[in-house]
């Protein structure tokens, strides 16, 4: 199979020769999407990473739901803490560190499901990833999906414009096991601010799809199918894994069983769209050697996506705009060891590949860049 060219995919998918216009569902300008507030600038699901998201134009912003103890809905990524909050210094919480599966998984930390809303307010957050910037730890609260409502309409007052609000139920059927279900809370919390109707800029989203059919009872918004991977292999295959209600329910399909045509089809029952982990669209492959071992291309003594190549898109985004469900892929981000050798570091260069593919909106950690990357895409 022949290496393609980042401006061979987009002459491919655009139609050489023709007049250009975004190949979306809609013909509409992609979006994008705020992931986790600004999580390329300021510590996740912050009321700060959340405005520097809107101040730099992200049409939407995302925040991921859990529950706490009594019940509250808050944003953070994940029930365990431990990355993302600074939980570790405060010794009066010492002792509720334990181990706990989630979805299967064994994980040891503190989880939000231990504490109240009041506890979790003594916390303050923190950037999860090492290689990024740190100067802001322990600058801001953990807030509630009703403060991220609030500010939501607070800006769209302010800058007068309509900016979208993309939560995320976070393992929904673990909140279930522990009698915390987030299903209605959800609905209530959008209920107050006027958003839970057909043309509310609202999307839901989830791994699963048990709790999808449940708001499709309880929402007419938008409904967005997440779909995971584990890892990229050697070859450019995907390690997809299954959702947890799959396994929950002894469902043998994979994620990646769910987008070929017939599980679009099925998707397109209970869910308006999906948003697949962006390798499902363009892969990469990696040079191996005779041990089927990743190689070190550029000599950096580490292996990542600066060693490996471009694939051929595949029809994922074909075959979803066929069923009539639109494409969100995530995640971009910046970092050059995040973006395959045929990018040559220049993370706008990715945005337009996929733009190009017809994708509908895109997840990103740097609204800025992706917002540059559309205006110049758009303009060719």
């Amino acid at each position: 199979m022949k290496k393609w060219s980042v401006v061979a995919i987009m002459i491919a998918a655009s139609g050489a020769g023709q007049a250009f216009a975004a190949p979306t569902l809609t013909g509409k300008a992609p979006l994008v999407l705020g992931h986790r507030g600004a999580a390329g600038y300021l510590p996740d699901h912050t009321l700060a990473g959340y405005s520097k998201a809107i101040e730099m134009g992200a049409d939407y912003i995302e925040p991921d739901l859990v529950s706490t103890k009594d019940g509250v809905l808050i944003v953070r990524h994940e029930p365990n803490i431990k990355d993302t909050s600074d939980i570790a210094s405060h010794p009066e919480f010492a002792a509720r560190k334990r181990k706990f599966k989630i979805d299967g998984a064994e994980e040891e930390g503190w989880f939000v499901f231990d504490f109240t809303l009041a506890e979790i307010k003594t916390l303050r957050a923190i950037q999860p990833r090492a290689d990024r910037s740190a100067a802001y730890n322990g600058q801001f609260e953990i807030v509630t999906f009703d403060e991220v409502l609030a500010l939501r309409a607070a800006k769209s007052k302010e800058t007068g414009r309509e900016i979208g609000i993309y939560p995320e139920t976070k393992h929904p059927t673990l909140h279930q096991q522990l009698g915390l279900p987030l299903e209605e809370k959800l609905i209530t919390a959008l209920k107050k601010y006027n958003l839970n109707h057909k043309d509310a800029p609202v999307f839901i989203q989830s791994f699963e799809t048990s709790n999808l059919k449940a708001l499709r009872k309880l929402t007419p918004v938008k409904l967005v199918f997440l779909v995971d991977g584990n890892e990229v292999r050697a070859d450019g295959s995907i390690d997809s894994g299954k959702p947890y209600d799959f396994v929950v329910n002894g469902d043998p399909r994979s994620f990646a069983d769910m987008l070929t045509p017939a599980g679009l089809k099925e998707i397109k029952q209970f869910a308006d769209g999906i948003g697949p982990w962006k390798p499902y669209l363009m892969s990469w492959k990696f040079k191996t050697d005779t041990a089927g071992n990743k190689i070190d291309v550029n000599g950096d003594k580490e292996i990542d996506q600066r060693d490996a190549s471009l694939l051929p898109p595949s029809s994922v985004v074909q075959d979803a705009h066929k069923a009539g469900l639109f494409v969100h892929p995530f995640t971009f981000r910046n970092e050059a060891k995040l973006l395959a050798s045929d990018f040559k570091g220049n993370p706008e260069a990715e945005y337009e590949a996929y733009f190009a593919l017809g994708v509908d909106g895109v997840f990103s950690d740097f609204s800025d860049t992706a917002l540059a990357a559309r205006k110049l895409f758009l303009a060719k």
